[in-house]
């Protein structure tokens, strides 16, 4: 596969700084099939397992009170939540939840593979400031439906390291020897300055053009960026995301979920340090 991927070129007024937060790869294996975003108040309402850091107590029922009252696996107190479908080795049935709802249950079966590493950095825009996202504000990248009913919100980036200038969308990436499977999620950078959420949990956020430019009405906002990385081996054949049963577990229905809890203070921290070309965390 040839390179594919450009990064647009900063203008004078870009927000060049990134904050990152250090939250662990969920070593406790805080994992559940809900997604309080989507479905709050519903158990299982993913039907696929989730991978969790940050935010200690996250589930169906989650409420902002509570998340803000929360520990969190970050060192910087970001009591945000990070989360994404799990990953699993197929070739091996030799999971905990392989009678369990989200589970075995829901056609997601095989080893729960642990992230070998988890990068969570916001980043800033190539042509202008940025300005702080609201607390609570939800973000969905990618779309867990993008095989039954087709590609337009899909995000899925797939690739291996050492060739991360080489994103995938459809497939699963092989990876030679010596590299791992990488799994990023850049999410929406443009917010509408009112709403933490909307009914189809995606117009009130907006993705900018390749250029920056965000759509009329919507504001610049610093941009997560989430990288995982898996030690995969020479079992790379053998991967496959959860999914909802009838999504088969394909690459392109790969998707991250953000419920930002971050203080005040902290926020806007991350965002002095973007808009002055800084580089904290």
């Amino acid at each position: 596969m040839r390179p594919n991927v450009q990064e647009p070129s900063p203008g004078p007024n870009a927000s060049t700084g990134t904050f990152q937060s250090s939250c662990g790869v969920n070593a406790d294996r805080h994992l559940n099939p809900d997604n309080v975003i989507v479905a709050p108040g519903v158990s299982n309402g993913a039907h696929h397992m989730h991978d969790y850091v940050g935010n200690l107590t996250v589930d169906a029922f989650s409420t902002n009170a509570s998340l803000a009252a929360s520990d969190t696996t970050c060192t910087n107190s970001d009591q945000s939540t990070y989360y994404w479908p799990v990953l699993r080795l197929r070739s091996s049935s030799s999971e905990v939840d392989l009678d369990a709802p989200g589970g075995g249950l829901d056609n997601n079966d095989g080893t729960i593979l642990h992230p070998a590493s988890v990068d969570i950095v916001m980043k800033g825009n190539p042509l202008s400031k940025v300005t702080a996202m609201p607390r609570f504000l939800r973000i969905i990248t990618g779309d867990a439906k993008a095989f039954s009913k087709g590609p337009a919100n899909a995000n899925a980036s797939w690739s291996c390291t050492g060739f991360e200038d080489r994103q995938l969308k459809y497939k699963y990436p092989l990876c030679p020897a010596g590299s791992n499977v990488v799994r990023t999620f850049a999410f929406q950078s443009c917010w509408d300055g009112r709403n933490i959420d909307s009914q189809d949990h995606r117009t009130h956020v907006a993705f900018a053009s390749p250029e920056g430019q965000c759509p009329a009405g919507f504001a610049p906002i610093p941009q997560l960026v989430e990288r995982i990385t898996y030690d995969v081996g020479a079992d790379n054949q053998q991967i496959a995301v959860d999914s909802f049963p009838e999504e088969d577990h394909k690459a392109v229905t790969d998707h991250g979920d953000f419920v930002n809890v971050m203080t005040a203070e902290l926020m806007n921290k991350a965002v002095d340090c973007i808009n002055n070309g800084s580089k904290c965390g």
